[in-house]
């Protein structure tokens, strides 16, 4: 059974955890005094391609360079000549100086960079608009009965 735990009985620190029975699958920790940056969205630069690490770190604005894994890349990014035989290599996908459109995935946390990623999601009040995400085409939950299979 999932669950969204709440603490927040210090004034200076609001912590929510989602539980999926004894397993915790995401912990977030808000401090008033802190500006939260995640999902939003930014134009970056490629400073630098690690391929041992198979990511990329973009310069979004940040004191510190986000981290942007290749698995997070969408393929408008890919050059239109490539062709994937296995798996991609991030040197032949990304060169250093291109620039990217990217949203925080995960907070910067100690003294690593945030986590990005260029599959873009905005939330509306009755949507979530997911261009060039091929993990979107889902049906919302909360929409049940006939209306859900008609979406279908």
């Amino acid at each position: 059974m999932k669950r969204m735990l709440i603490n927040a009985t210090q004034q200076e620190e609001l912590r929510v955890a989602l539980v999926d029975g004894q397993r915790l699958y995401d912990l977030d920790i808000e401090s008033p005094g802190h500006e939260q940056k995640k999902a939003n969205i930014y134009k970056g630069k490629i400073t630098r391609i690690e391929p041992s690490l198979e990511a990329a770190f973009v310069d979004y604005g940040a004191e510190r360079h986000g981290f942007l894994p290749l698995k997070e890349i969408a393929r408008e990014y890919f050059p239109a000549n490539y062709n994937a035989h296995g798996r991609p290599n991030i040197k032949d996908v990304l060169r250093e100086g291109q620039e990217v459109i990217v949203q925080i995935d995960k907070e910067e946390r100690g003294n690593k960079g945030a986590a990005l990623t260029t599959f873009i999601s905005l939330a509306g009040s009755y949507l979530v608009l997911m261009p060039n995400n091929p993990r979107a085409g889902g049906i919302s939950r909360r929409i049940e009965g006939d209306d859900r299979t008609e979406l279908k």
